[in-house]
C-alpha cells in the first residue's frame, strides 16, 4: 500500500520557520516528481513547490525565496523548509507525487 505521511506542521508566529517532511512508503518515488500544495481555511487547494526526480526545483510566487524543497532518495522523503512565514501562510501543507496524495499537516502562523 502507497503512503505519504507529512509531518512538522505547527504553530508559529510571524517570522518564524518551519520543516515539513513527507515520508513516503510502498514504493520507491525517486524517479518522480514530488511536490507539496496547501489549502487554507474557505480557499481552494493551491501548489507550493514541486521537485524533479533530478533535483529542479519549482515554487508558487507567493513562497519563492521563502521556502525551499528538497529531498533524500535514499529516505523515500521530500522537505519543505518555509522561513519568514506570515498569516497568509497558514494552511493544511499536503504532499503529492503521480497520483498519490497524503493527508497533510497544519501550519498555523499567528500574528
Amino acid at each position: 500500500q502507497v503512503q505519504l505521511v507529512e509531518s512538522g506542521g505547527g504553530l508559529v508566529q510571524t517570522g518564524g520557520s518551519l520543516r515539513l517532511s513527507c515520508a513516503a512508503s510502498g514504493r520507491s518515488f525517486s524517479g518522480d516528481a514530488m511536490g507539496w500544495f496547501r489549502q487554507g481555511p474557505g480557499k481552494e487547494r493551491e501548489f507550493v513547490a514541486r521537485i524533479t526526480s533530478s533535483g529542479r526545483d519549482y515554487y508558487a510566487d507567493s513562497v519563492k525565496g521563502r521556502f525551499t524543497i528538497s529531498r533524500d532518495n535514499a529516505k523515500n522523503t521530500v522537505y519543505l523548509q518555509m522561513s519568514s512565514l506570515e498569516p497568509e501562510d497558514t494552511a493544511n501543507y499536503l504532499c503529492y507525487s503521480i497520483g498519490y496524495w497524503g493527508q497533510g499537516t497544519q501550519v498555523t502562523v499567528s500574528s
